[in-house]
């Protein structure tokens, strides 16, 4: 849980406005508070003693015991409506998902078997350690683990019942949350909470804490020590309950929209100044099996429940069975009814009036049995414990403080290896230079061999257009020819014929010429002078 601060009066009761940065950082830091906590709902003794006293009678009167118990009556009933379609179920910030894994079991174990439960949570941490729960429990193929954020959920089904198990208070919009439940329920089905509707941030409205500081002074000085943060209080402190993440932020106005939005079927409110002395931050100083600290409980309880009953101040706790079904009568306790729990806000300046008139003296003296010597030396073992504890810081400190040195010795040798690599890299700059230079030259070379290249592949282009138009006149050619052979066939053959005959007739006479020329040559050597 985040630690408390000191309250801030200038608060808002819807703080939805925040800037994107802000509510992210809301969003790590809710995730971040949750990752490891495995037991979401623990509580001292003391509140399980006025619990069981004082709360359970009444729940017990609407037929149930526990709030457990209530989530698993009104999911029962649903089964008992009739019908054989399957029932879907909802849980919104179902955290680490245990009452969810419970509620399936106990809805198997009493022959209800078909139905899913969808589990709702932004922390996927805790989701995931419910499905380790509800595999370890045999229940995993009736869950299903979704991770969203509340603030900007759209209900991807329509459910016979949603449950919120003290999840309301940690939600900035809540308007659309409750838009959104009443749109996806169906006729007949339920709604079905347990959360904390006081003051935002988990403080004191100005007339009960008048109530809360007046038993306080009662208390020995050994009830007002912190344990958890290790912080005394002489006189009770409103702290700010409200971190850095959702806790309590807009818990004031819970009551209000779900009146806006639902009608209360059963309606149980309960609890205001008695939960400093039962809850988590004082709570573990009380002993139930002490008679005295009985005592005090019961007597801040009485007064508690009669102002309650008087209106002049307001439940902070509430359960609740919602529904759309206006006919419906609400089950109640007279006379906390939903509208009589609401805070009239112009209370608000006779509070502080109250408060104001209320400051005094921060012990009464003698309220309390225990002797000086008992209070001393329960201061005397506190002190031995912050003395152990300082004592094991010391160790811590000395610790991270030999770490620290051995860091520092590392972080000077990786100083030094980053010298000499900011060295390197100044030379490997000075390369890296030198090769973008050449990387140029060699990038306008290549440009210049590119444009070459474009001239070639438009001069072979052109090339292969012009061998393209020959190829098709040699195809003319060839075609006109085959043409002319086939249409002077005939003549060429009477042609070789006439070759053939030709030859016959010009050997002999080529013969003959022969002899004559012969006859004639024999003729002139004869001849005198050589005449003819």
């Amino acid at each position: 849980m985040p630690e408390c601060r000191r309250p801030d009066e200038s608060e808002s009761s819807n703080p939805s406005g925040e800037t994107a940065t802000v509510y992210s950082a809301r969003i790590a830091s809710e995730t971040k508070n949750y990752r490891d906590c495995l037991d979401v709902h623990s509580l001292p003794e003391v509140f399980h003693y006025w619990s069981n006293r004082y709360v359970r009678p009444k729940l017990e009167a609407f037929g149930f015991s526990t709030p457990d118990e209530m989530f698993r009556k009104y999911a029962r009933k649903q089964f008992q409506n009739g019908g054989s379609q399957a029932r879907r179920l909802a849980s919104i910030g179902a955290g680490n998902c245990q009452l969810e894994v419970d509620l399936a079991a106990h809805l198997l174990d009493t022959g209800c078997s078909d139905f899913i439960i969808d589990c709702f949570e932004l922390n996927p941490d805790m989701l995931e350690r419910g499905r380790s729960a509800a595999a370890n429990k045999g229940v995993a193929a009736r869950m299903n683990f979704l991770q969203v954020d509340l603030n900007a959920w759209n209900a991807p089904h329509e459910y016979d019942v949603t449950i919120a198990n003290q999840i309301l208070h940690h939600v900035v919009n809540l308007e659309n949350l409750f838009a959104e439940i009443g749109r996806s329920l169906k006729p007949g089905g339920s709604f079905v909470v347990s959360d904390m509707i006081g003051r935002n941030r988990h403080r004191r409205w100005p007339e009960a804490l008048v109530l809360v500081r007046e038993f306080w002074r009662k208390l020995p000085p050994s009830y007002r020590f912190n344990p958890g943060s290790f912080r005394y209080e002489e006189i009770y402190e409103d702290w700010d309950c409200y971190g850095e993440d959702f806790e309590g932020i807009r818990a004031q106005d819970i009551l209000p929209l779900l009146i806006g939005h639902f009608h209360f079927e059963l309606f149980f409110a309960f609890a205001n100044i008695v939960d400093p002395f039962v809850g988590r931050a004082f709570g573990s100083n009380f002993d139930p099996a002490a008679s005295w600290d009985r005592s005090f409980i019961d007597q801040v309880n009485q007064r508690d429940e009669t102002e309650i009953a008087s209106g002049r101040i307001k439940p902070t706790h509430l359960l609740a069975v919602m529904g759309n079904d206006p006919g419906v009568p609400t089950l109640f306790h007279a006379p906390l009814s939903p509208e009589f729990c609401l805070r009239d806000p112009s209370r608000a300046a006779v509070g502080v009036q109250v408060a104001a008139a209320g400051e005094g003296s921060a012990y009464e003296w003698g309220t309390w049995p225990h002797s000086d010597r008992r209070e001393l030396e329960i201061a005397c073992r506190r002190l031995k414990g912050f003395h152990e504890r300082a004592i094991e810081q010391i160790g811590v400190i000395d610790e991270r403080t030999q770490w620290a040195l051995r860091l520092n010795q590392d972080i000077e040798l990786a100083a030094r290896k980053l010298q000499e690599a900011h060295e390197r890299a100044i030379e490997q700059a000075s390369l890296i230079a030198e090769r973008t230079q050449w990387a140029l030259r060699r990038d306008r070379d290549v440009e210049l061999a590119a444009r070459r290249i474009e001239e070639l592949d438009r001069e072979l282009e052109e090339r292969t257009q012009w061998a393209l138009s020959l190829d098709r006149e040699r195809v003319e050619l060839e075609q006109e020819l085959s043409e002319w052979t086939l249409a002077h066939g005939r003549e060429m053959e009477r042609l070789a014929w006439a070759q053939a005959v030709d030859r016959r007739f010009h050997t002999p006479l080529d013969r003959g010429y022969g002899l004559v020329r012969r006859a004639v040559s024999d003729v002139r050597r004869v001849l005198p002078g050589g005449r003819r």
